[in-house]
């Protein structure tokens, strides 16, 4: 994964719940590209669609927030998800967004500065987001060096691997 990512937005609001993500009826899945099949399905039946040459999921407050499930990230990786920034995240959906290798990033502002079909452009490792579709440059967190290198490595469990080999 390169610290730099450019694609076209696609905006949601808040509470983005991950139910809403990816419906419980599919937990029973375990091939993730079929998962992705099922990313956001409730909310824009095209979303997969749209997302399948790579968008930037824009998101408003407590994106991701609900059940604890990881198959909700893993959805939207699989459906061309990109990044996903939002104004804030639920805890443990960020961190399972960490885990298999899709990067998040809060920013505040970005939901009043961004609409769908934006040009958006980030640089995980400083946080810089530019809208190249109004010029608007926003901050967002930057990404620490061992968060980048989990996303690097493609997912917390290729990291493990990767360092295990190394000893």
């Amino acid at each position: 994964m390169e610290s730099k990512i450019k694609a076209p937005a696609i905006k949601f609001g808040n509470n983005i719940d991950t139910d809403v993500i990816l419906p419980g009826k599919y937990l029973v899945i375990v091939d993730p590209y079929e998962l992705g099949k099922h990313a956001l399905e409730s909310l824009d039946t095209e979303f997969v669609n749209k997302a399948k040459d790579g968008v930037i999921l824009i998101g408003g407050k407590n994106f991701g927030c609900g059940s604890s499930r990881e198959q909700a990230p893993l959805a939207l990786k699989y459906a061309g998800v990109k990044c996903v920034i939002a104004e804030t995240f639920a805890r443990i959906f960020y961190r399972n967004a960490i885990n298999i290798g899709l990067p998040v990033i809060e920013c505040s502002g970005i939901s009043e500065a961004t609409k769908t079909g934006d040009e958006i452009a980030i640089d995980l490792e400083t946080g810089k987001i530019q809208n190249l579709s109004n010029n608007n440059v926003l901050q967002g967190t930057n990404l620490p060096p061992f968060i980048m290198e989990i996303l690097t490595d493609g997912g917390l469990i290729e990291n493990l691997r990767k360092r295990l080999k190394k000893k």
